[in-house]
């Protein structure tokens, strides 16, 4: 039996070393003998950022299928399967066509010199290259200057979120530093709309590097702006005033996100740009959960799922739970899962105050997982009063069912947890 996709990318898993700032030479050395795939897309979107860049992908495509474009996408990482990364005009890439892709990767790549990500970049990369379609959106995976995404010559545009402490061993500890990491997509002529930052000094960087390399850089509330209304929002730039619905992702930075892709895509109607706000999807972030994960749970209880894992996410979530909190005062039971790469504290102090009880579990599979026992000492520690540990995803759910209240469920830490949850819904 032929190896699957994923049999094939874990091989490069296994054989590398991971190490961001490792030479590029032998993923270029594959791309040259893959015939440069890079160089053969349509108009490319890049999107870099900590917090975000996976919904303003999910927002731009949504919008340009809404108008009736073709659109290649990249994400990372998967929740559930592989292949999950790859969208082909339009469609999940299939498995054989994936796996054959990557045989070739394998066949051509310098044994041991190719990392998991650059393979499943340069497969992306030549799937694009084979298929026609009208746009092409790339996400980052860590940083930008060093990423293996960074090899497209000139995009039509590139896009940096918001700016936050996530990766630090590899993208510095200061958020100058990370900056002008995510800062390193940037191409000269080449138009690069941003959020916001909510760090002056992340703003002051973005300017400084776009001057360096004749970049127009154009930032949201001096380029564009976003006003919240009472049924969604308002987009307003030098040319358009646009009444927007709510997006079908939940939480008030979806509108930032959503005026971010909106920027870039003046030749879109209003109504292409509010039909893609409805159609958009874009899983573990903020997912209201149902089906056999809920029906434990009592009549009235509500469970959502979240990827978040930093300061930034954290902000956001704070946010959120107290609006929710304001329409309903559910009590909170935080389901928490985190990797030992991430900072607990930092992530929960945001929403620590609205917290009625935390259970903490490990991430399944995760060698790199926190202990429930210690994460639960690190939410403590961080002003969570009644948190502990929990056997597993299923006993956590098992205790929030036997509180006297229904409550409201948030599993939150890890996309890699959320993957897990996903698949069991």
């Amino acid at each position: 039996m032929a190896d699957t996709a994923q049999q094939i990318a874990d091989r490069f898993h296994k054989n590398y070393r991971k190490d961001l700032g490792a030479d590029r030479r032998a993923y270029r050395a594959l791309l040259k003998a893959l015939g440069n795939p890079q160089d053969e897309l349509p108009p490319v979107f890049h999107v870099a950022g900590t917090n975000g860049k996976g919904s303003v992908c999910a927002f731009l495509r949504a919008m340009l299928e809404a108008a009736g474009y073709k659109v290649h996408v990249y994400t990372s990482p998967h929740l559930i399967e592989f292949r999950e990364r790859i969208r082909v005009a339009g469609e999940i890439i299939s498995e054989p066509e994936l796996a054959k892709i990557l045989s070739e990767c394998e066949r051509l790549a310098e044994p041991g010199a190719v990392s998991y990500f650059e393979a499943a970049t340069a497969a992306a990369l030549v799937a694009f290259a084979r298929h026609p379609a009208d746009y092409c959106i790339l996400e980052v995976g860590i940083g930008g200057r060093l990423d293996a995404t960074n090899i497209i010559a000139r995009p039509l545009a590139t896009f940096i979120t918001r700016l936050s402490f996530d990766h630090r061993e590899m993208l510095g500890e200061t958020i100058d530093a990370i900056a002008r990491e995510k800062a390193g997509i940037m191409r000269p002529g080449v138009p690069c709309y941003a959020l916001a930052q909510g760090d002056p000094l992340a703003r002051q960087t973005l300017y400084e590097a776009a001057s360096g390399v004749c970049v127009p850089l154009l930032m949201e509330n001096e380029a564009w702006k976003i006003e919240e209304t009472a049924t969604g929002f308002r987009f307003s730039d030098t040319k358009r005033n646009l009444d927007l619905p709510a997006p079908a992702l939940q939480g008030r930075h979806q509108y930032h996100n959503a005026g971010l892709a909106i920027a870039a895509l003046p030749m879109l109607t209003r109504e292409q740009i509010a039909q893609g706000l409805r159609n958009v999807e874009w899983p573990g972030r903020l997912q209201r959960i149902t089906g056999k994960l809920a029906a434990v749970l009592p009549l009235g209880s509500e469970l959502w799922l979240d990827g978040g894992h930093n300061d930034s996410a954290g902000e956001i979530l704070a946010d959120q739970l107290a609006r929710w909190r304001q329409e309903d005062p559910k009590p909170l039971f935080v389901i928490l899962g985190m990797l030992t790469t991430k900072h607990p504290g930092e992530f929960l102090k945001p929403f620590a105050d609205q917290i009625a009880y935390l259970r903490t579990i490990a991430v399944p599979e995760e060698l790199l997982s926190f202990a429930a026992g210690d994460l639960a000492a690190e939410a403590r520690l961080c002003g969570v009063k009644d948190a502990a540990p929990a056997a597993g995803l299923h006993d956590a759910l098992a205790e929030a069912a036997r509180q006297g209240t229904a409550p409201r469920i948030l599993i939150c830490g890890s996309l890699y947890l959320a993957g897990m949850v996903l698949k069991e819904i």
